[in-house]
């Protein structure tokens, strides 16, 4: 079945994308910038404001699990309610309740109102990924496919890079509100850039629940989207508490500096990963995966040691500022003939894993501490590398049982 019709119309395999289309990549680049600095905000502003709210830093935590249980039951609801709405119109609606959601959370004077607010972004967040990681393609010529995806991806790393440190700068100087109001300013842009760049991209079909069920009977994707919840679980039940763990030896701004390092080491590290994971996917996830085990280890295992801590950030930001990408090929190459449907659970699980993550972990570092919080994450980063070595040895006889069904389910 055909969910979506190329906006552009078709043209001969080797044509380059044109200006145009480029521009209206990194127009929807810029709104996931706007949607991962909202998102993560809350990160490195966890103390202060636990504190204003009157709340403990593992309560606080909810403040990253209800944008992710949102965006979990919105990334398939949504896309399914959607129907054959053009996706244009979707995009510019879903950028405007960010925009609202953001207003809220910095007016918010007690943790009710900001979780209804962050509730809201969370909503948005996953018709918005759901939506960006199945356009990507449909936005330039079939040979800038794997490009444009890095392109918009690159809006994630530079959130770590820029906004999240810029939303903990302006912290330090006027107040959590403030930066909460900021990010509104930049999600204002990203609504402009989308009005005036993004193409009409309407759906030949609407997407069905069949159309999950039938991705699920798969056993390839079944045991790839466990190793994304793995994965991502790890990284956010450690990453979400990464303030508490460097305020005991980092003032303010150096930890400013530090999540500033681990967004630049990113960002380079996406661009570089966008040359190689066409060609080496597999080695690309194991790579950062094991990446991301010796960051979380070292975290645990130099606890107050500021070269080994500062070693940890950045080595953490080199794995998780490829992760997403490479986990956004394997999952588009697994499911190439049920694009939407294979982006909404891609997206639906890494919320999972969002909040799922950040609950248990916030639960851990309230009773437990943060120690007990990181090694959770790594037993959840060898069991991602357990899943990747299983789907590793699984691949062989089932491409071959795919190719007898007419079509490749497995990622290279």
């Amino acid at each position: 079945m055909q969910i979506d019709t190329p906006a552009i119309a078709a043209s001969p395999e080797g044509r380059s994308t044109s200006m145009r289309q480029w521009l209206a990549v990194i127009a929807v680049a810029v709104s996931a910038f706007a949607f991962v600095t909202a998102e993560f905000l809350p990160v490195g502003l966890l103390p202060q404001i636990a504190h204003d709210l009157g709340v403990s830093p593992g309560v606080a935590g909810l403040m990253v699990t209800t944008p992710g249980v949102m965006a979990a039951i919105f990334a398939p609801t949504l896309i399914v309610s959607a129907g054959r709405m053009d996706r244009r119109y979707v995009f510019l609606l879903l950028t405007a309740v960010l925009l609202i959601a953001n207003l809220v959370s910095a007016v918010a004077n007690n943790l009710p109102v900001m979780l209804a607010g962050r509730a809201m972004l969370g909503a948005a967040l996953g018709g918005f990924w759901t939506l960006a990681t199945a356009a990507a393609p449909r936005l330039v010529q079939p040979k800038d496919a794997a490009k444009a995806t890095a392109t918009i991806l690159t809006g994630v790393t530079l959130a770590t890079v820029v906004g999240v440190p810029l939303g903990t700068f302006i912290a330090s100087f006027a107040s959590w509100r403030f930066s909460f109001a900021a990010t509104a300013g930049l999600v204002a842009v990203a609504l402009i850039a989308q009005a005036l760049l993004v193409p009409s991209l309407p759906s030949a079909s609407a997407l069905r629940i069949a159309d999950f069920r039938k991705l699920l009977a798969r056993p390839h994707t079944r045991l790839s989207m466990l190793m994304v919840a793995l994965v991502f679980g790890a990284h956010f039940s450690t990453y979400t508490y990464i303030a508490p763990l460097l305020e005991q030896d980092f003032s303010l701004s150096t930890i400013t500096l530090l999540l500033f390092g681990f967004g630049l080491v990113g960002f380079f590290s996406n661009a570089l990963m966008s040359m190689v994971v066409s060609g080496h996917l597999k080695k690309s996830v194991a790579a950062m995966v094991l990446l991301l085990l010796g960051a979380i280890s070292s975290m645990l295992l130099l606890e107050h040691s500021i070269i080994g801590e500062t070693a940890g950030m950045l080595l953490w930001g080199i794995a998780f500022g490829a992760l997403p990408l490479c986990f956004s090929v394997w999952i588009q190459r697994g499911t190439a003939d049920l694009p939407e449907a294979g982006s909404a659970m891609f997206v639906s699980i890494i919320q999972v894993a969002i909040a799922v993550g950040s609950a248990v972990g916030g639960t851990i570092v309230d009773r437990a501490g943060v120690h007990a919080d990181f090694t959770l994450g790594l037993a959840l980063a060898l069991l991602g590398l357990v899943a990747l070595q299983r789907l590793a040895a699984w691949e062989r006889p089932a491409r071959a049982s795919a190719f007898k069904r007419g079509y490749d389910a497995s990622p290279d």
